[in-house]
């Protein structure tokens, strides 16, 4: 049979989404900048996917901004939001442990002459808010803050983190990577202060190169891409109506009997940590218990690379990754593991299991039993 267990990497599109892009494609085609029949009715679909995501967020349709999707999302929000302020100060805050494309922003900011603070995070990969508290300054204009980290599922406490930020400098915006929390928690951003929201399509059963950023009303954002002025002048470019209209479908999909599908992802998780530190030599990295997001779980495996037991398994049909799928094909020690203090000979031996509301009890056991098969005889293997 086959296991896939990599859905923090992408997920299979739902079958809903993927027959309304088929019909945007070969039928309703039309440009929604077009001022005839034919464009009005693919701005219709715009307009139907902007209201379902705004919908599940509770905010206004006209503070949903579309793109191509999460890079791009946090990248504008990011570097655009800076720029946009930067008369208001250059100091801006994230954390050690973001995903490249928030990293890398902030990075470039650094090259652009902004002062950058990293904040450190604890053994399971969360932040402290006092650290948080110090860091910020009269001359903060931006806080970055991952909801839920794509390589050992901690979770930010972002709804504290926006209160602390707001009181401190009640100026200083605060945006939130919310591309591996979106669909796996309830997300208010205006009740939880937050001001920029960024989400990605393909990590809710929607299509590739889709996504979609929050901002807040009347928050100053610099435009990246010029062009047409599309997306009210923040994003040009003729919108990709199929995948903006796969997307609203599977947002709306995604909250539907939510609360059922968030609990069985949790005893999933459960059930495999439970039985997968059974195994010699195999330890979980991060909270256990359900202040960890529900669909992932890192596993360290002493003596054995993570490549190797991927592959091994993959032999079998079974698809995890090493570390973040983003940067897999580009080997590096994981900056994340890393900072939560992972032990050295740790850090090239760990592999990340993910779910999605899809996954089975049968594709878990599938995978704890080879995983009870392979590990000691890779570890044998190794040492031999």
């Amino acid at each position: 049979m086959e296991a896939y267990l990599d859905n923090s990497a992408t997920t299979q599109c739902s079958q809903e989404a993927a027959d309304l892009m088929m019909r945007l494609l070969r039928v309703d085609y039309g440009n929604p900048s077009s001022l005839h029949n034919c464009g009005m009715e693919a701005e219709n679909y715009v307009k139907e996917a902007r209201k379902r995501i705004a919908q599940t967020l509770k905010v206004n349709e006209k503070e949903i901004y579309f793109t191509s999707g999460g890079s791009e999302s946090n990248n504008l929000a990011i570097v655009g939001s800076a720029l946009a302020n930067k008369r208001s100060g250059m100091h801006v805050i994230t954390t050690a442990i973001e995903h490249p494309s928030v990293a890398n922003p902030f990075a470039y900011l650094e090259e652009q002459g902004f002062a950058v603070t990293y904040l450190p995070v604890d053994a399971y990969g969360c932040i402290s808010l006092q650290d948080l508290k110090d860091a910020m300054c009269s001359d903060t204009i931006l806080v970055s803050i991952m909801h839920v980290n794509n390589e050992i599922g901690a979770v930010q406490p972002v709804e504290e983190a926006a209160r602390l930020i707001k009181q401190t400098n009640p100026n200083c915006l605060f945006h939130v990577d919310a591309i591996q929390s979106y669909g796996k928690f309830r997300i208010y951003p205006k009740r939880m202060g937050i001001d920029l929201l960024s989400v990605s399509g393909h990590k809710i059963h929607g299509p590739k190169g889709s996504g979609f950023l929050f901002v807040r009303d009347k928050v100053k954002v610099h435009p990246l891409i010029l062009g047409g002025g599309q997306e009210r002048g923040l994003r040009s470019g003729t919108e990709n109506v199929p995948a903006i209209a796969g997307l609203g479908q599977a947002a709306m999909e995604i909250y539907q009997n939510f609360d059922a599908k968030i609990m069985q992802m949790y005893r999933l998780r459960d059930y495999f940590i439970a039985e997968v530190e059974k195994i010699d030599g195999v330890s979980v990295n991060g909270h256990k218990d359900h202040s960890n997001a529900p669909h992932i779980v890192s596993v360290s495996v002493s003596g054995v690379r993570s490549e190797v037991l991927l592959h091994a398994l993959e032999d079998r049909e079974i698809y995890v990754s090493a570390g973040s799928a983003c940067s897999s094909n580009k080997p590096a020690v994981s900056r994340t593991l890393q900072s939560i203090g992972l032990k050295r000979e740790l850090l090239e031996s760990t592999v990340r299991f993910s779910f999605s509301v899809h996954t089975t009890k049968e594709e878990i056991d599938y995978a704890l039993e080879a995983m009870a098969e392979l590990v000691p005889m890779l570890a044998k293997y190794r040492r031999s």
